[in-house]
């Protein structure tokens, strides 16, 4: 089965409302609508609503960078899956390491998360990735078993076609350190084996992204590793020209 290749750009706290809006129709202006692409766009929470409008009747979706797992009560700052829904987002990030690492959100918080994300219309993007210490351990299979395990608890079944897994190394994540051809295609083989034994054939039709510091100078080399179906950008993707460049570099590769 051919994946569908997919370019998220993660903007974390970056870009005012007028900012995002200014910048999603630079790229609109660059890059034309393509349905054989899926490029997602992940602001600001602040940015959401403008953005959806803004790409209203495209091919380009909006993504939200997180999302409680209930749907309402008394959780100040917090936002549920069916206010994301509500303003027509499509996908959530789950599990950055920023949010494992910073604010200490746990494997079960998490897969608390994806439950909930996995039964609304949301399609969930389950980022996974070991520390530098854990890689020089000799931990990083231990890890990524562990976490797609915990992490997608209770999931009896899973459609292919609404989740989307995300390998980040801890390490290369905002570093300009990326992990090497052989470090990601070994570890996006271990991330296919371990999906292929929950989910059977379903598992394997996951798409699986890197994301560790992804440029338009390594764009792609990395995707011509085996098993990476595109990619999840932090820094490049808050730039006209380098998320432009990834983005073309993606649409013209021969598979």
């Amino acid at each position: 089965m051919i994946i569908k290749p997919i370019i998220a750009g993660n903007w974390k706290m970056h870009k005012s409302n007028d900012e995002s809006i200014s910048f999603v129709g630079k790229i609109q202006k660059r890059i034309l609508d393509d349905e054989l692409t899926e490029i997602i766009f992940c602001p600001p929470f602040t940015s959401l609503f403008s953005i959806v409008g803004t790409l209203d009747n495209s091919s380009f979706s909006v993504g939200a960078q997180n999302v409680h797992c209930d749907s309402h009560g008394a959780f100040t700052g917090e936002i549920s899956v069916n206010m994301l829904d509500s303003i027509g987002v499509k996908y959530v990030i789950i599990g950055h390491s920023e949010r494992r690492h910073i604010f200490d959100e746990s494997d079960h918080f998490i897969n608390e998360k994806i439950i909930a994300v996995n039964s609304s219309n949301l399609i969930p993007i389950f980022c996974i990735g070991e520390t530098l210490e854990q890689r020089e351990s000799g931990l990083t299979d231990k890890i990524i078993k562990e976490q797609i395990e915990l992490g997608m608890a209770k999931l009896d079944s899973i459609d292919p076609k609404k989740f989307i897994v995300a390998y980040e190394p801890v390490w290369a994540i905002g570093t300009g350190k990326t992990a090497s051809v052989l470090q990601v295609e070994d570890a996006h083989l271990k991330i296919k084996t371990n999906l292929r034994i929950l989910f059977g054939s379903k598992g394997e039709e996951i798409p699986v992204l890197y994301g560790g510091s992804v440029n338009e100078n390594n764009a792609e080399s990395l995707l011509k590793v085996d098993g990476v179906n595109g990619f999840l950008i932090g820094g490049a993707s808050l730039k006209v020209d380098s998320f432009c460049k990834i983005i073309d570099i993606v649409k013209n590769f021969e598979r």
